[in-house]
């Protein structure tokens, strides 16, 4: 019987062979039932029969299965040399991605990451930053005002303010966050994004601000030689003020942000002795340097929504 377990190959085959043996009217079951006219011996070498047959047809069964599942598995194996199909898949926002990029640099150069309101009041969007209610320079901003005297946040540099009256110097920050002007075109949003960095302590010179903004943009843009050039300008919360550009594909100049010396007042408005401490400011948009990065040329993309302009710009 155990040979003709093992020559089957078949697991119906195999169930009714067991059905033979083991099943109601099956010839071991008959045997068993007459096991109590049996002597000792007999009963002894009926069981080990019993037993022994019932493990063949376990352990052929079990053959069985395993070769039927592997012979089942063999024909369902994917082909991995096929090309697969297109999944769509999530990616970072460019915006999301050169803010990465630009706040693990500055945070690496030791300044810290710091926020604040989008609506400000008046004295930090502009009385304390040396632009008092007089002062022409307002005129430079087209300010979303609020029924309260509140403004949408022209400008990250408040950021500046709140944290040299909260923190005190030395200081080393740098704040990010949306700021809104009227004004929308090509280059230009109603509602885009600044980043601005802020170093006070003893002995700060524009030797520091130059080194720290060479540094910063061949991190980001990957460029080895840096090329800048300065131009005086004008800002009310630094003195001097400048303008600084970027050598950019061949001999073109490109305005990348405005920096400067912190003006005195600026600091006496936070409470900062200015015979004391001296420090920079610099500003950008991030926006902006995300349009240089990957070669866009209109602003609004950023914002209308369209993920297929995502995908198809590899973003």
């Amino acid at each position: 019987m155990e040979q003709k377990i093992q020559e089957i190959n078949n697991l119906d085959e195999l169930a009714a062979l067991y059905a033979s043996v083991f099943g109601k009217n099956g010839t071991m079951t008959a045997r068993l039932k007459e096991m109590k006219n049996l002597d000792p011996d007999a009963r002894a070498a009926l069981n080990t029969e019993n037993t022994i047959l019932r493990d063949a047809f376990k352990t052929r069964q079990t053959e069985l299965e395993t070769a039927a599942l592997t012979a089942q598995l063999a024909a369902q194996r994917v082909d991995v040399t096929l090309p697969c199909a297109y999944e769509m898949r999530g990616a970072l926002h460019p915006l999301t991605q050169s803010l990465s990029e630009i706040s693990a640099i500055l945070e690496s150069f030791g300044y810290a990451l710091k926020t604040g309101p989008e609506i400000e009041d008046d004295w930090h969007n502009f009385t304390a930053l040396n632009t008092p209610a007089h002062h022409p320079a307002r005129d430079m901003q087209d300010t979303f005002f609020l029924e309260n005297g509140n403004v949408m946040r022209t400008q990250t540099s408040a950021i500046q303010i709140r944290s040299m009256q909260e923190d005190g110097v030395p200081i080393k920050i740098f704040g990010i966050g949306a700021t809104y002007r009227k004004e929308m075109d090509a280059t230009h949003s109603p509602m885009f994004h600044q980043i601005e960095g802020l170093y006070i302590d003893r002995d700060i010179t524009m030797r520091d601000l130059i080194a720290d903004v060479r540094e910063f943009l061949a991190r980001f843009f990957e460029i080895d030689n840096v090329e800048l050039r300065i131009r005086p300008s004008y800002f009310p919360f630094t003195e001097p003020s400048m303008e600084i550009d970027i050598k950019w594909h061949g001999d073109k100049w490109l305005e990348i942000m405005g920096a400067g010396m912190v003006h005195p007042n600026v600091l006496r408005n936070c409470g900062i002795d200015p015979d004391v401490y001296q420090g920079f400011a610099f500003g950008f948009g991030w926006d902006r340097l995300a349009m240089l990065k990957y070669g866009l040329d209109d602003i609004r993309k950023f914002y209308d929504g369209d993920v297929r302009w995502i995908r198809n710009n590899g973003f």
